[in-house]
């Protein structure tokens, strides 16, 4: 024992005091993010999750205020009603909302990357193309030959319509959902 500590606050050491102060804030922001999160949530997706009936009424309530002020102080009543209730209970909601965050991470990747195919088929002559040919031999050429040709012509033209430009897109999209059904 060292000679500045006196015995009572070696026993006070030993008793624990529980979270600290800052890991209650940590917890409670914690608890109001996830609030934000659920009133955000589209309608048809929460009725998914499994929550307790008083949360949400206390959402549908929190959605159909307009003044932000009041807004706010309602989105912190909320999660002061979720806090009543233990961290295993809104669990599975977590996990839920976490798994469509990286579900919609991957969609957005894989749309980026359609994307990038499209330009690199406008923008280059003929490597991009026999490339996705090459990967989708099921492919009607001839018709995606024609598309590229006629979003060339509409990007040079200011004022037509990006109709050929839309179509190379989707034609993209469904030969990537054709590969992923022939695979599973």
């Amino acid at each position: 024992m060292s000679p500045s500590r006196s015995r009572n606050q070696n026993e006070l050491d030993e008793v624990d005091y529980g979270p600290s102060r800052t890991q209650q804030r940590r917890d409670a922001l914690a608890v109001l993010v996830l609030a934000q999160q659920l009133v955000d949530l589209q309608p048809s997706r929460l009725a998914k999750l499994a929550l307790p009936d008083d949360v949400r009424h206390e959402i549908d309530v929190t959605r159909r205020i307009t003044s932000h002020g009041a807004k706010k102080r309602q989105l912190a009543f909320l999660a002061k009603v979720m806090r009543r209730y233990g961290e295993e209970d809104f669990a599975a909601v977590r996990a839920e909302l976490g798994e469509n965050r990286e579900k919609q991470r991957q969609e957005n990747a894989a749309m980026h990357r359609l994307e990038a195919m499209r330009d690199r088929l406008i923008a280059e002559d003929e490597s991009a193309l026999s490339e996705l040919i090459a990967e989708h031999p099921q492919v009607d050429r001839q018709h995606l030959r024609s598309l590229v040709r006629q979003a060339r012509l509409e990007k040079e033209a200011p004022n037509k319509p990006p109709r050929a430009y839309r179509e190379i897109f989707q034609l993209l999209k469904d030969l990537g959902k054709a590969d992923d059904s022939a695979e599973g």
